[in-house]
C-alpha cells in the first residue's frame, strides 16, 4: 500500500516531475521509497521480481492521484534485463533519470560452512553487482541532464557484527567502496553518489521472520531511540539526497538506524 506522508514532513519542490529509477521497488523499503517519491510528484520507474505486490503498489498510487509509476518484473541477476529496464523506463517516462536508488537486496541466512561457490556468486549477483551496472546504465543520461543523484542502500548489520549472513555482509560492506570509488569521477559531471545505511527496519518480512522476544530485547538494548524503524524513515532520507537540497552532499554514508551502530 502507498504510504501517507503527513503535512508536517518535508516537501521537496525539486522532486516535482523528476524521473527516478528504483531497484527492488515492489515491497518493503523499496515500496516505501516508490510511494514517497510519487507523493512528491516525481515520475518513478521501478523493477522487482515480485509481480503481484508491484502491481498493487502501482495501482494504489494511481488511485490516490499520484503519478502512476512505470514498473517491470525483472530479476536483477540478469544485467542485460536490468539495463534494458533502465532504457525502457526512461523512454516510457519521457526522459533521462535524475535519480537512481540501488535498493534491491536479499539477506537470506546462511553459514560459512554451507556456502558453495555457486551460492556465493548468486549472493553477489543480487546484493552487489546490480548497483554497479544500474549506475553504468543511468550515468549517460545524468550527464545529459547536467547532473544527478545516485543513492546506494547499504546496511549497518555488518558494522554491528551481526551474524548469520556472511555473504550479505561482504556485499553490503562493499557499498561504501562503490560510493567512494565513483564519487570523484562522477562528481565532475555533478552526479552525486551517497550511501544510505538502514538499521533494523520493520518490513513485513523482517517482522514475520525475525522479530521475536529476543529481537525486541535487542532493539531495546542497542537502539538509542525507543521507536521501531519503519520503511518510511529510510525513504525520507533518500528523498533528501535525491533533492536539490542535498546538492553539495556526495561520497558520504548516511545512517538511519536509531543510533544502533
Amino acid at each position: 500500500m502507498a504510504s501517507n506522508l503527513t503535512s508536517s514532513l518535508a516537501r521537496y519542490p525539486s522532486l516535482q516531475g523528476r524521473r527516478v529509477f528504483i531497484t527492488g521497488g515492489g515491497t518493503g523499503i523499496g515500496a516505501a521509497m516508490v510511494s514517497a517519491f510519487a507523493e512528491q510528484g516525481a515520475h518513478v520507474a521501478f523493477v522487482d521480481i515480485a509481480e503481484a505486490p508491484s502491481r498493487d503498489l502501482a495501482a494504489s498510487l494511481a488511485v490516490a492521484g499520484h503519478p502512476a509509476p512505470w514498473w517491470r518484473v525483472c530479476d536483477v541477476r540478469d544485467v542485460t534485463a536490468l539495463q534494458q529496464a533502465v532504457t525502457d523506463g526512461a523512454a516510457a517516462l519521457g526522459g533521462d533519470f535524475a535519480a537512481l536508488v540501488n535498493n534491491v537486496a536479499s539477506d537470506d541466512r546462511h553459514t560459512l560452512e554451507s556456502v558453495t561457490p555457486a551460492y556465493y556468486d548468486e549472493r553477489v549477483a543480487i546484493n552487489e553487482r546490480p548497483a554497479f551496472f544500474a549506475i553504468q546504465a543511468v550515468a549517460p543520461g545524468m550527464r545529459r541532464l547536467g547532473g544527478g543523484s545516485v543513492i546506494n542502500l547499504g546496511s549497518t548489520g555488518w558494522q554491528t557484527k551481526s551474524g548469520g549472513y556472511p555473504c550479505y555482509a561482504i556485499a553490503k560492506s562493499s557499498v561504501n567502496g562503490l560510493t567512494r570509488g565513483l564519487a570523484a569521477s562522477l562528481g565532475a559531471d555533478r552526479i552525486r553518489v551517497n550511501t544510505v545505511s538502514p538499521g533494523w527496519v520493520m518490513t513485513e518480512r523482517q517482522v514475520k521472520l525475525w522479530l521475536d522476544a529476543e529481537g525486541e530485547a535487542a532493539l531495546a538494548r542497542n537502539q538509542c531511540l525507543p521507536d521501531k524503524l519503519q520503511p518510511s524513515d529510510v525513504a525520507r532520507m533518500v528523498l533528501f539526497l535525491a533533492s536539490d537540497d542535498a546538492a553539495m552532499c556526495t561520497a558520504q554514508e548516511f545512517k538511519v538506524d536509531a543510533g544502533w551502530s
